[in-house]
């Protein structure tokens, strides 16, 4: 029997950080929403220690397929902390900033998980692109890892764009997808850049801004030691 690939699936590691250390591989994998029949490309550490499923409640199955295989299953609902009263978002770059603005101690939260898993860690939404592509992101400006490395990271989920349609269709939560503006579909350089322009010009830069919101060095520290060597 065929089965599908997991959509917008990749190891973020490989990349060359700022002091030419490397971004270990097997440790943070990005995807769309999997489901437990999924195939995966060889080479993918699989099924992960931990997954971290970013959806809200209205997105969200009973329990995680992935749970099945084993997998410790964290729910980061990032965008859940948006305040009700708050002006919708025109575009992806004004709901990029609000999430960083509200959700950042779920943020926090997924660094510590990240920091003291055991083994690959998945991070996923319903597509993998964009909260997933804020806290991949951090992760990896976190540990040094260069805004052009990012933003090609970022870009690949153009590659996927098919496959993430058909698994959206498929999901919970597809009637409140379909009446978002198209922008909200797209692949925003503009919404990430916006992004890492928060946390460059950050008096202390990306590590200024994480600990303003909740985090500390030690956490910081023990990121680098668990996806850096």
């Amino acid at each position: 029997m065929r089965h599908d690939y997991v959509p917008n699936l990749r190891d973020v590691g490989g990349v060359v950080t700022d002091d030419g250390s490397e971004v270990l591989t097997g440790r943070v994998l990005r995807s769309a929403m999997p489901h437990a029949k999924d195939a995966v490309p060889e080479g993918i550490a699989w099924p992960p220690a931990v997954v971290i499923d970013l959806r809200s409640d209205g997105e969200s199955e009973s329990i995680h397929p992935l749970a099945q295989q084993g997998s410790r299953i964290v729910n980061l609902p990032l965008l859940s902390a948006l305040r009700p009263d708050l002006a919708p978002p025109e575009d992806l770059h004004g709901l990029y900033l609000l999430v960083l603005d509200h959700a950042s101690m779920y943020l926090v939260e997924l660094v510590r998980e990240v920091s003291l898993a055991s083994g690959a860690t998945l991070i996923h939404c319903a597509a993998g692109k964009d909260r997933t592509g804020i806290s991949v992101a951090l992760l990896l400006r976190l540990v040094g890892v260069s805004r052009e490395d990012i933003l090609a990271d970022y870009q690949l989920t153009e590659d996927s764009t098919k496959a993430i349609g058909a698994r959206l269709h498929k999901l919970p939560g597809r009637k409140h997808r379909a009446s978002l503006p198209a922008a909200f579909l797209e692949v925003s350089t503009e919404a990430i850049t916006g992004v890492l322009d928060v946390w460059d010009e950050h008096e202390d830069g990306v590590q200024g801004w994480f600990r303003s919101i909740g985090g500390d060095d030690e956490l910081i520290a023990q990121l680098r030691r668990t996806l850096v060597r």
